[in-house]
């Protein structure tokens, strides 16, 4: 079957999509807002001299769990780029890097993939798995604009690719990169084309960052991912959509309709993944206060999320109004790019830390992993152990 092929048992099980709306930010309750930790350059460290990394994941076994490549160590890959003055550079020189966990120690082992190999003009995010031969490596990732370019552009295409895990006297790295294959195509009739917004930040439109899940009660594999929804008569038209899986060698994709629906109140519902705890399904994604729609309301910038008892839906936002945490009052903008492992523990990277305002020349971009914190969740309710 051809990757844009429709099984009718895919569509007609999904009850999509669900809506997060306008009612929903009005139910955050101001007085009661649940807040990460504050934290400052003393509780974090930069992973290298010379980069800032931040979206990032872990090499992971098929069950979500990091893979444990020894007894104490555990690969991960972040998006990262040359340090630059002006922190928002980065986007423009973003590349996938591969970096060892070591205990508590991050090591930079440089960029993932070879010169040249990715189809586009920078790499965003994704995920990867690791095979069952612990050798056998699948990533998922976006490549945003096109290889060779002159004018950066924001197309956003979503590839697939194979490599073989190596160690030897240099250390880790991956090689043999092959099957390089655009595993979600776009359908125009469910999601708008990557290219239909401009550059401005906070008006780029999505069509990125698949994240990898496996579902153990139907067997079969999904790639979540941010995208906006065709045809909206709004510039604030985020959607989550899906792809699903079932052919083991996973190399046969079928795209879904969207999941999760923000339209007329929100831009971007990035990074969105799936964490199963006590039977049920949490669909995370992380959003900036600046990407809502102006005309309100506007929530914070935070993790939200939904809950639903099956993949397919019906998806209810978690305490009413989908905010699981925000950052902390005094400090909007400290931490972002939220990812919640299996065990609820969530990483972020160090955004701007403390206060909003910054003095002339003041460079306060964390652009490393920010302190791990750990959430609990219950039924349709989550928070964070503090």
């Amino acid at each position: 079957m051809s990757q844009n092929a429709q099984p009718e048992k895919a569509l007609t099980n999904v009850t999509a999509p669900s809506h997060w709306t306008a009612g929903h930010i009005r139910a955050i309750n101001s007085d009661s807002i649940e807040t990460a930790p504050a934290f400052g350059p003393d509780d974090f460290s930069a992973v290298g001299n010379k980069i800032d990394i931040w979206d990032a994941w872990p090499v992971q076994d098929a069950d979500g769990h990091p893979s444990l490549i020894s007894h104490d160590e555990v690969l991960w890959m972040a998006l990262a780029a040359p340090r630059f003055d002006d922190p928002e550079e980065r986007h423009g020189h973003a590349r996938i890097y591969l970096l060892l966990r070591k205990g508590k120690e991050w090591i930079n082992l440089g960029p993932l993939m070879p010169d040249g190999f990715s189809p586009g003009s920078r790499e965003w995010s994704g995920s990867a798995v690791l095979g069952a031969d612990r050798r056998t490596l699948v990533l998922y990732f976006t490549a945003t604009g096109l290889r060779g370019e002159s004018v950066i552009t924001f197309t956003q295409r979503m590839f697939s690719t194979r490599a073989t895990l190596v160690k030897d006297d240099t250390g880790y790295h991956f090689e043999n990169w092959r099957d390089l294959t655009e595993v979600i195509p776009l359908k125009p009739d469910w999601y708008m084309p990557s290219d239909a917004g401009n550059g401005k930040i906070g008006t780029i439109k999505a069509f990125r960052d698949p994240g990898y899940f496996f579902d153990p009660a139907t067997g079969r594999h999904y790639l979540f991912f941010a995208a906006s929804k065709a045809f909206s008569h709004s510039a604030f038209n985020g959607v989550v959509g899906a792809a699903f899986c079932d052919d083991p060698s996973r190399d046969e994709w079928h795209v879904m309709p969207p999941l999760v629906s923000a339209d007329e109140l929100n831009n971007e519902l990035e990074r969105p993944h799936v964490v199963l705890h006590k039977g049920l399904y949490y669909l995370f994604w992380s959003t900036q206060a600046h990407v809502f729609n102006p005309e309100g309301p506007t929530g914070p910038t935070g993790l939200y999320g939904m809950v639903a008892s099956a993949l397919t839906g019906d998806w209810k936002p978690v305490n009413g109004s989908g905010l699981v945490f925000a950052n902390p009052l005094d400090a909007p903008k400290q931490a972002y790019s939220w990812l919640v492992m299996p065990d609820l523990k969530v990483t972020s990277f160090a955004d701007q830390w403390g206060p909003v305002e910054l003095a002339d020349g003041e460079r306060r971009f964390g652009g490393t992993f920010a302190p791990d914190i750990q959430l609990w969740l219950d039924g349709d309710r989550a928070g964070l152990i503090k």
